[in-house]
């Protein structure tokens, strides 16, 4: 699955990772709002339905199950996933899409979504948000009010995953601890200007 690396050449894109209540999303947009003529987040496809208030093309790209496992069939997807019986994926043309437009794409995705992206010659750079701990996460997702005991075991188990595989040596360029939101942004910033906006005009 080889996106359009003609396109992509100037441009490596930005994938961050990060378990649920790292804080990546609050890091993520603010870069966006720092830099919104140099990156763009990328439009994930789902076969959910659509909620309140969302916009087919700038929340997601809604399509259907039939339509998105024919499209995952024909190689046009970097990555997949399946969340409560819905899929979600990471197409191609959302990615080529922003980078022929001038801009970074950046790449909101889970572990299993890094493991696939490796299996393409997309060669984006790779940052993991880290939690300082699993107590502080649970902290932070008790905090939301949003979890179930069930739900918030599950988010742990998968967090322990994710985290052992962003600590592994290799897997990404940059490991940011998520401490304090304003050191761990000053050090996401710092990456960026030195790395994925080294060449970029």
């Amino acid at each position: 699955m080889a996106p359009d690396t003609k396109a992509l050449s100037l441009f490596r894109p930005l994938v961050i990772c990060g378990p649920s209540g790292s804080g990546k999303s609050t890091l993520l947009h603010k870069i966006l709002n720092d830099y919104p003529h140099k990156f763009r987040l990328s439009v994930s496809h789902t076969t959910r339905k659509p909620r309140p208030g969302e916009i087919d093309g700038t929340h997601y790209h809604f399509t259907n199950i039939d339509d998105m496992k024919k499209a995952i069939s024909e190689g046009k997807f970097i990555e997949t996933a399946q969340f409560s019986g819905n899929l979600y994926g990471t197409s191609k043309e959302a990615v080529n899409a922003i980078a022929k437009d001038g801009k970074i794409c950046i790449l909101d995705v889970e572990v299993n979504g890094v493991r696939q992206i490796k299996e393409t010659d997309l060669n984006p750079w790779y940052v993991f948000i880290n939690p300082p701990s699993l107590d502080v996460l649970e902290a932070r997702l008790r905090g939301r009010k949003t979890e179930t005991e069930d739900s918030l075991k599950k988010r742990l188990e998968t967090a322990n995953i994710e985290i052992e595989f962003g600590l592994q040596p290799g897997n990404f360029d940059k490991i940011i601890v998520n401490d304090d939101l304003d050191k761990a942004y000053t050090e996401l910033k710092t990456f960026i200007k030195s790395n994925v906006l080294e060449n970029f005009d």
